[in-house]
């Protein structure tokens, strides 16, 4: 444990120990997600059916994004596919594993259980069944290029989210015991009312399918945008109460000792995360792994310190599913869900055998 000195002066504080490798560390991992982040951009934008150079796919960002560069020496039909097809496409997957990640990180702290996900309120049961019912709804409506399908999911998503809560709320146990068990009950009975609609939709089965696994087929600047306001801005506010969901980590009761408004922080926290959760579904479908085994990872690296935590899980879940959209594409366009799933399940296990008895948060 280094210490760090303090002016002369400052009396029983003259010595303060700081965790010096810890932050260390914490600072070369956010370093590292910053350089994988902008490697997988390129990579993404790059990589395809049709492939580009990472030199021409550079100075086309450069020439469009910043307006930098030299004379222009490729096809407008290249510019077209980076600009106009891949870029949102990364980006969206970043957007979305950001927001996955750092929900993924606030469930876990928030319930105090390092196997918590996003979904873990029933979220993703709510917003298949709002998906599956769109399928079966004989209507057709695009606002915004969303259509009837991402509505539903997202009003699916927060309302299955406000049910648990409101329920939870009438029971007799713990509150933390009471929003698990409700959830997964919730959860069980969309699940049931999911597998009735796609006994009953006939040739919309395939549509149901394809976003129970999850994509980023249709993505594009005007989706991104409407996207990114919810889900990074969900983000910041979460990570704005820092300090208070470090104060769950110590159990309700030390946190309101601390002067933590349990009640009114829990369910804000609560509100945030499912907020950001039900916009990334709504966009790229139910894609799992990223916010369970990224905050999960970055916690054993750095600690339960949400202010680092938080951050650095935005960073490696943006990279993830950025990667794992590119891997998807590489393999004949296969759903992302599946890639994300491929390369999390046996990861994770391999962190559970690794992680010692009774590991805490």
């Amino acid at each position: 444990m280094a210490t760090t000195p303090v002016p002369a002066g400052a009396g029983s504080r003259a010595v303060v120990a700081v965790p010096a490798r810890r932050l260390g560390r914490a600072g070369w991992l956010a370093i590292a997600g910053v350089v994988t982040l902008l490697l997988v951009l390129v990579a993404g934008v790059a990589l395809g059916s049709a492939g580009f150079a990472p030199s021409t796919t550079l100075a086309i960002l450069a020439h469009r994004l910043l307006g930098i560069g030299g004379p222009v020496t490729w096809p407008a039909t290249s510019e077209a596919i980076v600009i106009d097809l891949r870029l949102p496409r990364v980006l969206t997957a970043m957007v979305v594993g950001a927001g996955l990640a750092v929900a993924g990180a606030t469930f876990q702290s928030l319930l105090r259980n390092p196997l918590a996900d996003p979904y873990v309120l029933g979220t993703a049961s709510g917003a298949a069944l709002g998906a599956a019912i769109a399928v079966l709804i004989p209507v057709r409506a695009t606002i915004l290029q969303f259509g009837l399908l991402h509505g539903l999911a997202f009003v699916g998503a927060l309302a299955s989210v406000t049910v648990v809560y409101r329920l939870s709320r009438t029971s007799s146990l713990a509150p933390l015991t009471s929003l698990l068990l409700t959830g997964y009950a919730v959860g069980s009975l969309l699940a049931a009312g999911l597998a009735m609609a796609m006994y009953l939709s006939g040739t919309g089965l395939r549509e149901i399918f394809a976003y129970l696994l999850g994509g980023f087929d249709g993505t594009s600047w005007v989706r991104l945008a409407v996207a990114t306001p919810l889900i990074v801005g969900g983000s910041l506010l979460i990570m704005s109460r820092a300090r208070q969901l470090n104060g769950f980590l110590l159990g309700e009761e030390s946190a309101a000792h601390l002067g933590v408004d349990v009640r009114h922080e829990r369910a804000l926290l609560l509100a945030l995360a499912s907020l950001v959760t039900a916009a990334g579904v709504a966009v790229a479908g139910l894609i799992g792994f990223v916010g369970l085994v990224i905050p999960h990872l970055v916690r054993l690296i750095v600690g339960p310190n949400a202010r680092l935590v938080l951050p650095i899980s935005m960073l490696f879940g943006a990279s993830l599913l950025a990667l794992a959209d590119v891997v998807a594409r590489m393999l004949g366009g296969i759903p992302v869900g599946v890639v994300t799933a491929v390369i999390g399940a046996p990861f994770f296990l391999a962190l559970l055998r690794r992680a010692r008895t009774g590991y805490e948060l």
